[in-house]
């Protein structure tokens, strides 16, 4: 947690903005569980300003009242005691901290830059909240609003050490954890120790911090931290939706916090472009230029569904990969070895298929261990990949037996391709320690379709062809190409 020295000043600094008043009442009130609706209603009316802000805040789509509020009692009855305070708490803190003159004190950190996002994440937990159908919808507002909050003292208390470690990235986790190297503590903890100065109700500076920890299980449901957690990312995009970097950032968080696909996520922008107005109209500050909001959620969906479809095949791919190689898996081989065949007897184009296995494998395994054996198994397959075309198809056949399908090549074709690959096996010297170098051989039988075509009935008997061909060159004395024939 936050150390002595850094909560010293934090309790000291003088420059800390203070909160108004109202502000101060309002806290109070929201940590009351017996506030009544007309003290609520008169601490509101003392400031003029956030009456008509409540007002013009309850008539927006924000809360889809059929009524109309023309006073802070009828507000106040439409929208519920906890909604107001949450909403003039929300207010209050934001009019008196984006007036706090930060953005003269250094040319790295723009305070309207900080607001701005910090009202984006407000945005958009709450659109998270409504799309899951939450009803929390004005804790989630809030807290997404102040989650950040500990940058922002970071740079009031300590302005010229945190500069340095504040310059040094644009990422948000990457800058947690410069901070915590640099003090000891990161804005979470710092942000926390803050609301808790300022008395800001318990769960909602919890979740703050929480927020910046590791996803919680599924099983609890989507909950008020892993909102805002996904809400940082999402007003990053939002903000800056021409930077494919954020929708990635934003893919990845909204997968591991809620579980969220593409679909979803186009769901929730589009609650933030309609509800954008209103809360640009609460806090005075535009996010969004209205001839580029249109635009957002048409480049959202685009990129959003590029990434989905790569997750897919990134997805697809390591289904049919050998995990410890990378070759393809057997189940992989089997099916486009029948696929090829077929096209090869349906067209008649040649097809040739090698099955390579390394030379007293086994003797490696019991003499360097296996984290030998499988290294070498790797580096194997490094070699023979960076000799074959991208249409070939090198599989894991077994333990130490690897199979190759040269679609569209003539036994005479693959012939220096095969004795190559065997001389580049031969060539390897695996560094396993500072004291042993391991060498390995490999045999290979090979068998084509399109010289004895009359041979093969289906793809099992092109693979046993091959097969043959390999027992027949261990028998050789190993290190061996054998070509299969009928003879």
């Amino acid at each position: 947690m936050i150390d002595d020295v850094l909560k010293r000043r934090l309790n000291f600094c003088t420059t800390l903005p203070t909160l108004p008043a109202a502000a101060v009442k309002i806290i109070e009130l929201a940590n009351d569980p017996d506030a009544d609706i007309g003290a609520v209603c008169q601490y509101i009316s003392l400031d003029p300003v956030l009456s008509a802000k409540l007002l013009r805040t309850a008539n927006t789509p924000l809360y889809k009242s059929r009524r109309i509020a023309t006073n802070i009692r009828q507000a106040v009855s439409i929208l519920g005691t906890h909604t107001v305070l949450v909403i003039a708490l929300s207010f209050s803190l934001t009019n008196s901290l984006i007036k706090n003159p930060l953005s003269s004190q250094s040319s790295i950190f723009d305070n309207n830059i900080f607001w701005r996002r910090s009202i984006a994440s407000a945005l958009a937990s709450r659109a998270l909240g409504e799309q899951l159908e939450l009803n929390f919808l004005d804790d989630l507002f809030l807290a997404g609003l102040i989650q950040e909050i500990g940058i922002l003292a970071f740079w009031i208390i300590m302005p010229e050490e945190y500069g340095v470690v504040f310059a040094s990235t644009t990422d948000h986790d990457t800058l947690l954890n410069n901070e915590r190297e640099a003090f000891g503590a990161g804005h979470d903890e710092l942000g926390y120790a803050l609301l808790k100065k300022w008395h800001i109700p318990d769960y909602i500076a919890l979740s703050c911090i929480n927020s910046h920890s590791q996803p919680e299980p599924k099983n609890l449901g989507p909950t008020l931290q892993a909102c805002l957690a996904v809400s940082r990312y999402l007003a990053d995009y939002f903000l800056y939706p021409h930077d494919t970097d954020k929708i990635t950032a934003l893919n990845q968080v909204a997968q591991n916090w809620l579980g969220f696909d593409t679909n979803v996520l186009i769901e929730v922008i589009k609650i933030m472009e309609v509800e954008l107005n209103a809360v640009e109209d609460l806090f005075e500050m535009t996010l969004h230029d209205s001839s580029e909001v249109n635009g957002i959620l048409a480049e959202a969906k685009e990129l959003l569904m590029i990434h989905s479809l790569s997750r897919i095949k990134d997805l697809e791919d390591k289904s049919q990969r050998d995990g410890l190689t990378g070759a393809y898996n057997r189940t992989y081989f089997d099916e486009t070895l029948r696929r090829e065949f077929n096209l090869s007897t349906q067209y008649n184009l040649p097809l040739t298929v090698a099955i390579i296995d390394l030379d007293h494998f086994k003797h490696v395994n019991d003499t360097y261990g296996h984290v030998a054996g499988d290294s070498l198994l790797a580096t194997v397959v490094k070699t023979i990949f960076d000799q074959i075309r991208q249409d070939d198809t090198l599989s894991r056949y077994g333990g130490e037996e690897f199979a190759l399908i040269l679609p569209g090549t003539p036994l005479s074709a693959a012939r220096n391709l095969i004795a190559r690959l065997k001389d580049s096996v031969a060539a390897i010297s695996y560094k396993f320690d500072s004291n042993s170098i391991i060498h390995i051989t490999a045999s290979i039988g090979v068998a084509s379709y399109y010289e004895n075509a009359a041979s093969f009935h289906d793809a099992k008997d092109l693979i046993k062809a091959a097969d043959s061909a390999l027992y027949a060159a261990k028998h050789a004395g190993r290190n061996q190409i054998i070509e299969w024939s009928p003879s």
